[in-house]
């Protein structure tokens, strides 16, 4: 009951006429997908049986602004069909869905032309190699901060900070070791001209070194963005050093690298890109060099059968190298086909990890087919080919096909 009330209250908060002077939008979006999984995320041995399941997404979302305030609070209710559970008060079968804040923030104006957001929001900058919203997962990703924002001829300036614990604690800043205490960054943008801008990127990330002690220590990652269109080649590329310190105290030198390119000829769209994230050669231990990706994207860089999500673990802390090439054709203005193939390998042998590097090969094919401007429909198949070396990683020696598809419906239309 207390999730219908809060949807009531965003309902009756979106339809009040907050100031005459002022704008309000309601958005909503649903997105049910059907997925089969046989082998998405980890290979199936040739006994086991391959997933089936529907989930879904709601979100309601209301923004107010006004010249000197910005208001936005966004309701989700995330769940899997079926997942049902008995009530122990009831004895009967009710919902167990997620119904969440995803996001509740305000922003104020400070001057003109410069802002400061405090409260639940999202964070993406350039290709989101580093702070993203993470759409692919149905429950997103958004943060807890303050963010500072000015815009200033050609720069764009942004400077956030955050400070992270689990509950109202009296003493003590104990917090997860594996999760971000503090995150501050600061990303400073320039638009040279029409066709090029260049980013600059630096966050600060600390952790404690472990769930009951207090000290933290921060890895620092710094880097450069650019890109480049002119309407018919686009080039952009990305590159970024952490050094610092690990949650265990250690010395950090790692990095990570994109290269792409695409070309757009009529209806087809072809182009190729090369990603490199360092990783750990088993030689120096007293220096991290596999590098962490903080909250950035997953799905959209490393393959969409989602094997290497965790670097640590996914890859033995070997890092990755991955070689791809797409091929997109525009079949109407409502229906484009792509097909996306990847190359992946090891950046680095450790003792955790097989001798060779060669891990595989996935192919995705997507159909996106865009039937009015509040609706879409895409589906997707994709398979993977693994190698020796990533099936001793996977621990399963004799698999299934590993093979993924999925079918996608986004009705997002906006009501006020």
């Amino acid at each position: 009951m207390k999730h219908l009330r809060a949807l009531f209250l965003l309902v009756v908060f979106s339809q009040m006429p907050l100031a005459v002077t002022g704008q309000m939008k309601v958005y909503v979006e649903y997105r049910p997908r059907f997925e089969y999984r046989d082998g998405y995320k980890e290979l199936l041995s040739e006994g086991a049986s391959p997933s089936l399941i529907a989930s879904q997404r709601l979100r309601m979302s209301v923004s107010y602004k006004s010249d000197g305030i910005r208001l936005k609070v966004t309701l989700q209710d995330i769940r899997i069909w079926g997942d049902e559970q008995i009530s122990s008060s009831t004895g009967v079968f009710g919902d167990e869905g997620s119904f969440d804040l995803f996001e509740g923030y305000a922003e104020l104006r400070l001057w003109d032309k410069s802002w400061v957001s405090v409260g639940r929001q999202q964070l993406s900058y350039d290709n989101q190699r580093l702070l993203s919203g993470r759409n692919w997962n149905q429950h997103g990703l958004s943060y807890d901060a303050v963010v500072f924002k000015t815009h200033r001829g050609t720069w764009d300036i942004h400077a956030g900070t955050s400070w992270n614990s689990l509950s109202a604690t009296t003493s003590g800043n104990t917090y997860p070791s594996e999760r971000i205490k503090s995150l501050n960054f600061l990303w400073l943008k320039k638009n040279l001209g029409e066709q090029l801008n260049v980013s600059l990127s630096h966050i600060a990330s600390g952790v404690t070194e472990t769930d009951s002690t207090n000290a933290m220590n921060f890895r620092q990652t710094s880097g450069l963005y650019a890109q480049f269109s002119d309407g018919t080649l686009s080039v952009k590329g990305n590159f970024y050093y952490q050094y610092g310190e690990n949650q265990t105290g250690n010395a950090v030198s790692a990095y990570l690298m994109d290269v792409d390119a695409a070309l757009l000829l009529g209806r087809y769209t072809g182009g190729a890109g090369f990603s490199y994230l360092s990783g750990n050669d088993g030689g120096d231990t007293e220096t991290d060099n596999l590098f962490d990706l903080l909250y950035g994207a997953r799905h959209r860089f490393f393959g969409h059968m989602d094997y290497f999500r965790n670097m640590a673990s996914h890859t033995g802390g070997g890092g990755l190298s991955d070689w791809y090439g797409f091929l997109g054709y525009k079949m109407s203005d409502k229906v484009f086909l792509k097909n996306t193939t990847h190359f992946f390998s090891l950046a680095e042998t450790n003792q955790n990890t097989p001798e060779s590097k060669s891990l595989g090969m996935e192919n995705e094919v997507e159909l996106k087919y865009k039937f009015n401007d509040w609706g879409s429909l895409k589906a997707g198949w994709l398979f993977y080919v693994p190698t020796d070396s990533f099936r001793q990683m996977q621990g399963v020696g004799n698999e299934r096909f590993p093979n993924f598809a999925f079918v996608e419906l986004t009705i997002s239309p906006n009501m006020l």
